[in-house]
């Protein structure tokens, strides 16, 4: 029997980052995933400096590795169908990375006992703690499995019931030499171009000699026939070479604000995707995984074993304080008529300031949210400069 003080179900961002700062308090944690890692994970994959800053991770040596980190210092925005208006900082704003290789970093680097490749079959409440598939025993489980995940669902979720996904199609592969010549989209400036009906958009991103293109739509209805348009899309304009093989997978997640899935319980939290945390604008839901993952790990440490529901309340309370209220935010399309809300769009996606300070910095870079802060209290004592020894939350 294997004994520990958390179990974190999925090894994802979320989950690692949890882990991670778990253990640097000395608490014993096992990960377990029903994937081995590294393992195929397509996304976008963009990434801000504040999650480097969160996770204490220095770019550089994280290149060191061998790992793709491509920077980005700009964004092209524009109608699906239409010359995109191109932003350019004149300064590294945010990152690319594959996913296969960045989870798999964060997961060895977390310092958890770990246990890959093998699914949840069964997890229980036992005599006041939790029975994993007969073999594990935990004082608390952390879900952390994605839109799947087991302990969300044994907590309440309602999987398909009602829940407004976001469904999205997305194919990464590696060009050759020659194929990079026929891409003439720039490494450092991703491109995105929203639909024409406002319910989703498509992006470029090149990562060094890999690229990503990808479609994610809230309205699932033919998802398959508007990235088959977007492809023939890119293919014409140039931005990826004719005929690449390219393999979409699918994959749902949920939008913050619209998300209704419980957080916790006793004994019991849920972060990341499992959670429904993903940014309401953009869709992206690695910084937020992230940080879920980090005030998990302080509620369990303040908690300092009595993990009843009342005594992880807090953590609750830090989604609302970091993330807002679960409510969803109205949008163009919620509020006018279609023929209006597309009138008005494409109006605003050619207008450069508009596109800057709203549609890249607020929605998509969070730019006016600063790093999260940890209470020092929860690392081991000594443990870091003073970079790192940030203020308390909350």
């Amino acid at each position: 029997m294997i004994v520990c003080d958390v179990l974190i179900v999925g090894g994802g961002p979320a989950g690692a980052s949890c882990a991670w700062m778990l253990r640097r308090a000395g608490v014993e944690v096992v990960v377990w995933d029903r994937r081995t890692f590294p393992r195929d994970k397509i996304c976008a994959g963009w990434i801000t400096p504040q999650v480097f800053e969160e996770l204490e991770i220095d770019p550089g040596a994280y290149m060191a590795k061998g790992l793709t980190l491509q920077p980005i210092n700009g964004f092209s925005i524009g109608w699906m169908g239409d010359t995109g208006t191109t932003i350019r900082y004149g300064r590294q704003v945010s990152s690319s990375i594959r996913r296969c290789e960045f989870d798999n970093f964060l997961l060895q680097r977390s310092g958890a006992q770990l246990h890959l490749g093998e699914p949840v079959r069964s997890l229980r409440r036992l005599n006041g703690q939790w029975l994993l598939n007969d073999l594990l025993r935990a004082k608390v489980v952390v879900g952390a499995g994605g839109h799947f995940c087991p302990v969300a669902q044994l907590l309440g979720a309602q999987l398909g019931s009602g829940e407004p996904i976001v469904a999205a199609q997305e194919s990464e592969f590696e060009l050759s030499p020659e194929q990079r010549m026929q891409c003439n989209v720039e490494p450092e400036v991703p491109e995105i171009f929203f639909t024409r009906d406002l319910k989703g958009y498509g992006w470029v991103v090149r990562k060094g000699s890999y690229v990503n293109i990808g479609l994610g739509r809230q309205d699932t209805r033919q998802l398959g026939e508007h990235v088959a348009q977007f492809v023939a899309f890119l293919e014409q304009h140039g931005k990826i070479p004719l005929g690449l093989p390219a393999k979409f997978c699918g994959h749902p997640y949920l939008l913050y604000g619209e998300a209704r899935r419980p957080l916790l319980d006793d004994a019991a939290l849920v972060i990341g995707d499992a959670a429904g945390l993903a940014y309401a604008r953009s869709g992206e839901g690695i910084r937020p995984a992230v940080e879920s993952g980090l005030l998990a790990a302080q509620t369990i440490l303040e908690a300092d074993g009595r993990y009843s529901r009342n005594h992880l309340a807090a953590y609750e309370q830090r989604m609302v304080d970091r993330f807002g209220p679960r409510q969803a935010k109205l949008g163009i399309a919620d509020v006018l008529p279609g023929w209006a809300a597309g009138a008005v769009a494409r109006r605003l996606f050619r207008n450069a300031r508009f596109v800057r300070h709203v549609v890249l910095d607020r929605w998509f870079l969070h730019a006016q949210q600063k790093a999260l802060a940890v209470n020092p209290s929860c690392r081991t004592p000594g443990e870091g400069d003073e970079r790192h020894r940030l203020a308390a939350i909350g």
